[in-house]
């Protein structure tokens, strides 16, 4: 449908999306190719009483929550990420609707969540980093102080197998990320390698990628 490529990096809290995301950025930067990185919750204002609410600082409802998520990623989708695609840009989104239904399934109807966000455009490339849950609480209480909403062994273990799920109706590739930072983003480099050289996506000097 658009001329860019959309990449969604997914997984449980700990298994490294934001670094990866990043490291995949300035790969394909380097390579020639314009980038735009973004996230969800985003940092807008419907973003930011999402994140509120994850950390504990005002309570709602499972189902307001996951409405919230879908307004923020409809303001994400149509201001951000399409404009991006149709300019011919690979966009790197950290986490996108599939955390929706891992996450939210826990508390809401899996049907209702796929409903409410069934407008949305699917990733060209899923991307579940995958981690076990005690690895991944190890990581988040080396890098923060306080534990989020859904930050707990048990929620974990649930989460990942919801995605494990999600990746039985959604096409994507599983990496494991209990290696090396440099062992992991190999891997991913080479995913998207082989997605670029099928597509005819071209670098910001409309030329054949390097």
């Amino acid at each position: 449908m658009y001329n860019g490529l959309f990449i969604v990096f997914e997984g449980i809290d700990g298994a490294g999306l934001s670094t990866h995301a990043a490291l995949l950025q300035d790969y394909l930067e380097k390579k020639g190719f314009e980038v735009v990185l973004t996230k969800e919750p985003t940092d807008g204002l419907i973003g930011g009483l999402i994140k509120a609410a994850l950390r504990g600082e005002w309570r709602t409802d499972p189902q307001t929550l996951q409405l919230l998520f879908a307004a923020d990623r409809s303001h994400h989708v149509e201001h951000y990420i399409v404009p991006a695609l149709k300019e011919g840009k690979v966009v790197i989104s950290d986490r996108y609707m599939y955390s929706s239904f891992a996450y939210g399934s826990l508390s809401c109807d899996y049907e209702w969540l796929k409903r409410i966000n069934s407008k949305f455009p699917k990733a060209d490339m899923l991307i579940l980093l995958d981690l076990e849950p005690e690895i991944a609480i190890r990581r988040i209480k080396r890098g923060r102080f306080g534990f989020e909403l859904f930050e707990d062994i048990k929620r974990l273990h649930r989460v990942r197998s919801n995605y494990l799920k999600i990746l039985e109706e959604y096409s994507g590739f599983i990496v494991n990320t209990n290696r090396s930072i440099k062992e992991v983003h190999g891997e991913i480099v080479r995913i998207v390698e082989r997605a670029l050289e099928k597509s005819a996506l071209k670098t910001k000097e409309g030329s054949e990628p390097t």
